[in-house]
């Protein structure tokens, strides 16, 4: 078993295979801007995990609720498509479907699982980028989708369709934010704008129809829920 093991091991650090890395990954990011997002996190963090204690004393059905959507955004947020010319991958997020279904703070909470479980075990981010990560996923994707829902009910869009311009503008809401937190901490001599642009344009060939994917899924699913299954929401059709 040992000499097994010592042979997988020889084999990997002999023949790597590439590979394309999904998120920030570990050692992108110098460790003040590290430390900067985990502080800028932490407040949206415990105010979720307050949220999921509240909602779960009212209605016993939510800690169920946040385990099948915790699940739908770990699984969601691991389909990587690699990006052309940058060595890295989009991938969609989920965390817009979880904001509209079980609200924006305790979407935090549930990105941070899926991205721990991630950098852990699939090399997927890393664990002193999840600060950044979970920023860009799980808090300016999951309120930027709470957000929109809710001015286009105001308007009176139909609730499909504003399921799914939840899930376009969470999509690119995370890439937007991702791009700004490399610009900011890699920029070097260049300036910052044209910077974030450049890596923006890389996102662009496959975020943009990933959105637009990611948009219907969330739309179909949010249906589900809310029409099929009778369950209580936090962005049900009749929210004012």
């Amino acid at each position: 078993m040992k000499r097994s093991a010592l042979g997988v091991l020889a084999f990997t650090l002999l023949f790597p295979i590439s590979a394309f890395a999904m998120h920030i990954t570990e050692g992108i990011l110098p460790p003040l801007w590290a430390g900067f997002w985990f502080v800028l996190v932490a407040p949206f963090f415990i105010w979720g995990l307050q949220e999921i204690k509240r909602k779960s004393l009212d209605d016993p059905r939510y800690k169920s609720m946040i385990a099948l959507i915790g699940s739908a955004v770990f699984i969601i947020s691991c389909m990587p498509v690699p990006v052309p010319f940058v060595g890295t991958c989009s991938h969609p997020c989920g965390t817009g479907l979880a904001a509209i279904i079980i609200g924006p703070a305790p979407t935090v909470v549930i990105s941070s699982v899926a991205l721990t479980l991630q950098a852990l075990f699939l090399a997927h981010g890393g664990l002193t980028t999840l600060g950044a990560n979970l920023f860009s996923m799980g808090v300016a994707g999951a309120f930027t989708a709470y957000g929109v829902f809710r001015l286009a009910k105001r308007l009176g869009i139909p609730f499909f369709w504003s399921a799914f311009a939840a899930g376009i503008a969470s999509d690119w809401a995370t890439y937007a934010l991702t791009s700004t937190e490399l610009a900011a901490a890699l920029q070097g001599d260049h300036p910052f704008v044209t910077f974030f642009c450049t890596i923006l344009v890389a996102f662009a060939p496959t975020q943009i129809p990933l959105g637009i994917l990611e948009g219907f899924v969330t739309a179909i699913a949010y249906q589900f829920f809310c029409l099929r299954l009778k369950l209580p929401v936090a962005a049900a059709p009749n929210t004012p």
